[in-house]
């Protein structure tokens, strides 16, 4: 595997990078540790330029090669999530209820290793922005940072992203040109019935009643209302209702997401939710509410620069560790945001054997830190090339 020597010389820097990250997991955008580590480090690489706090609390570097007028973004995601680490390793999360379950501290690590070697070698013509965004999980961060202004400020013209993929095995890439990841809507219901004694349900209007027959009704949308040729998502993934045993709450609510791959059904899954809910609510005498919140648009990848970032992957792994026809997956990524402005592409590198993403056995493989990161090098240079 061609992984790059200078890059392989660096894997033990940068694991130790990823794991210090690791231990200190932060959330949304509060990233302010992190975004310091990185806006240090890349100040020590020598890039020509740093600047922190774009979409709140971003970090971008600007790394400038030979004569070139071409400017290519590279980005990786900082944010944690807010889950209790259960991998017992010595670099495990030191704050309760925190932990790096998407591989969010490898992604920075590998970006961060690139720039060094980017910033030391200088081997391109035109500028490398190096993108670190905070607030993926749920926070819109990467909206943020293109709001303000991101593209134009630094003249991106082409923007690319990668994320690892538990069960794809290390040394391998997988993408497919057009979706990738679905949209994403965050729902949350509110509902109000009317409080009562639990000896007494027939002079109330219980909450936990309507909301669970809310919460099997909603399936009923996917299965009945969207055509079988298309995908979509509807989960209910909290019911918070009551406090004691012996007393019916006047209040539920329910939080969840709706997905899918084009605008069409997501609009079809927000009316249908919106009636369901409020439908079911009437029917029991309650009162109900659905909020949206943060949505993602469709991560669509460009054909031109997926074929070219398979090109660059093929380079590192070899032909035929390449998928080029990965199947879409129902998860969402703000990357979105940035190919909504830019043509790129998003791809996937291997993690292995891992436990899931967003589950709390989950670790970032540093076996994938040198292919990852000679992905980004090569990327660079090859979009770059005089």
């Amino acid at each position: 595997m061609p992984i790059v020597n200078r890059i392989a010389d660096l894997h033990a820097e940068i694991t130790g990078w990823r794991r210090q990250m690791h231990a200190h997991p932060e959330l949304g955008y509060d990233v302010h540790r992190t975004a310091a580590m990185v806006a240090e480090k890349l100040k020590s690489f020598g890039c020509d330029e740093v600047v922190p706090g774009i979409g709140k609390t971003g970090v971008v570097g600007v790394i400038r090669g030979r004569n070139g007028d071409k400017v290519v973004g590279l980005r990786a995601d900082m944010d944690a999530l807010p889950l209790e680490e259960e991998t017992g390793l010595p670099y495990k999360s030191t704050i309760t209820g925190r932990m790096h379950a998407c591989g969010h501290d490898g992604h920075t690590a590998m970006l961060l290793g690139a720039a060094k070697y980017l910033a030391a070698t200088r081997n391109f013509s035109g500028t490398a922005v190096v993108i670190f965004q905070p607030a993926e999980e749920g926070g819109a961060g990467g909206l943020a940072m293109v709001k303000d202004g991101l593209m134009s400020r630094f003249g991106i013209q082409e923007v690319y992203g990668m994320h690892n993929s538990p069960g794809l095995p290390v040394g391998e890439f997988a993408l497919r040109p057009g979706p990738i990841l679905a949209s994403a809507e965050h729902i949350t219901i509110e509902l109000e019935g009317k409080g009562g004694h639990a000896a007494r349900p027939h002079v109330a209007i219980d909450t936990i009643l309507v909301g669970a027959q809310i919460v099997n009704a909603l399936q009923s949308i996917v299965a009945r209302n969207v055509d079988p040729l298309d995908a979509a998502v509807v989960s209910i993934c909290m019911f918070a209702a009551g406090h004691t045993d012996n007393v019916i709450p006047q209040h539920a609510t329910l939080r969840g997401t709706a997905r899918a791959f084009n605008a069409e059904v997501g609009a079809l899954l927000r009316r249908r939710i919106n009636e369901v809910v409020e439908g079911t609510a009437r029917l029991y005498n309650a009162r109900a509410e659905v909020i949206y919140k943060n949505g993602y648009p469709v991560v669509v990848n460009h054909e031109a620069q997926t074929a070219f970032a398979a090109d660059v992957a093929r380079e590192i792994a070899g032909k035929d560790k390449v998928d080029t026809q990965f199947p879409p997956r129902m998860a969402a990524e703000d990357f979105s945001f940035m190919l909504n402005e830019r043509p790129g592409a998003f791809i996937w590198v291997g993690n292995g054997a891992s436990a899931g993403l967003h589950h709390p056995a989950y670790d970032f493989n540093d076996e994938a830190i040198p292919i990852g990161t000679s992905y980004w090098v090569r990327l660079a240079e090859s979009a770059l090339r005089e």
